[in-house]
C-alpha cells in the first residue's frame, strides 16, 4: 500500500505526463503543415504555435526530472505509445485544414483553462511554469477563435465543413478530460481542480464562441468520451509518428549538434 508521500507524488507526476505528452504530440502534429499551409500566413501560424508547444512540453518534462523521471530528450524520444497519456484527439494526423483548426480550437480552450487552473496550484513549479506560459496559449486560443468565427459565418460550405468536423472529434476532444488514477488526491491537495471541473468550465467558454460562428454543439446524447489514452492505451497512429519523431535521437542520444 502506497504511503501518503508516495501517493502524492505520483499524482503530480501523472498529471505532468499526461499534460506534458499533449503538448508534445499536437506540437508535433502542428509542425506537420509547415510547407502545407492554405496561406502563407496559416503556414507561419501552425509552425510557430508547434514551437511553443514542443517548448511547454520540455519545461514540463524538466520538471518531471527533478522528480527523479530521466531527462526531457530521453522522455520525449524513447518511450513507446504505451507508456505515453496522451488523449487520442492529439494523435490522428492533421487531416484537412478544418480538421486541424478544429482541433486547435477544442484542445487550447481546455489548455488555456488547465493552465489558468495550474496558476494557482499549490505544486509550486506548476504554479510558477503555469503563470509564464498560459500568456502563449491565449494566443493560440485567439488564432484558433478568429478563424473558427471567419469560416463559420463565410459560406454555407465551410460551415458545414466546420460543423461536420465539430461532430466527428467531439468525443475525442472529450478524451482530453479523461480522469487519471489520482483524481481525488490532486483535489485534495489543491494541485489541480480536476478533469470534471475543468470539462465544465471548457464547455461554458467554448459555446458561445461557437454560436457566434454559426455552429453547434453535439446533442448530449451522442455524447461518447474517447478514453484510453490517460492510461497507454492509443490510436494506431501514435506509434509510427513516435518512431519518426525519435528516429535521430534514438540513432546516436549523445550526439552534439
Amino acid at each position: 500500500m502506497m504511503g501518503r508521500k508516495n501517493i502524492e507524488q505520483a499524482s503530480i507526476k501523472e498529471l505532468l505526463y499526461k499534460i506534458a505528452d499533449d503538448q508534445l504530440i499536437i506540437g508535433h502534429r502542428n509542425s506537420e503543415w509547415t510547407g502545407l499551409g492554405p496561406i502563407l500566413e496559416e503556414d507561419i501560424a501552425f509552425s510557430s504555435i508547434a514551437q511553443d508547444k514542443i517548448g511547454q512540453a520540455f519545461s514540463i518534462y524538466s520538471i518531471l526530472e527533478t522528480l527523479g523521471e530521466a531527462e526531457p530528450d530521453t522522455t520525449a524520444f524513447t518511450r513507446n505509445a504505451n507508456d505515453f497519456k496522451c488523449c487520442h484527439l492529439v494523435e490522428y494526423p492533421i487531416g484537412e485544414y478544418d480538421f486541424s483548426l478544429m482541433r486547435n480550437f477544442l484542445f487550447n480552450h481546455a489548455e488555456l483553462l488547465r493552465f489558468e487552473a495550474l496558476s494557482e496550484s499549490s505544486f509550486e513549479p506548476a504554479a510558477k511554469l503555469a503563470r509564464k506560459i498560459k500568456g502563449e496559449i491565449k494566443y493560440h486560443v485567439m488564432h484558433a477563435d478568429v478563424w473558427i468565427k471567419e469560416l463559420g459565418n463565410a459560406s454555407d460550405e465551410s460551415k458545414v465543413r466546420l460543423q461536420n468536423t465539430l461532430n466527428e472529434m467531439f468525443n475525442l476532444a472529450l478524451g482530453i478530460f479523461e480522469p487519471g488514477e489520482y483524481e481525488e488526491p490532486l483535489v485534495f491537495m489543491n494541485v489541480f481542480i480536476g478533469e470534471k471541473e475543468l470539462r465544465d468550465r471548457w464547455l461554458e467558454a467554448i459555446k458561445p464562441i461557437l454560436g457566434n460562428a454559426s455552429l453547434t454543439l453535439p446533442d448530449e446524447s451522442t455524447w461518447n468520451p474517447a478514453y484510453g489514452g490517460r492510461k497507454g492505451v492509443h490510436t494506431e497512429f501514435l506509434q509510427p509518428m513516435i518512431d519518426e519523431m525519435g528516429e535521430v535521437f534514438r540513432i546516436d542520444p549523445e550526439a552534439e549538434w
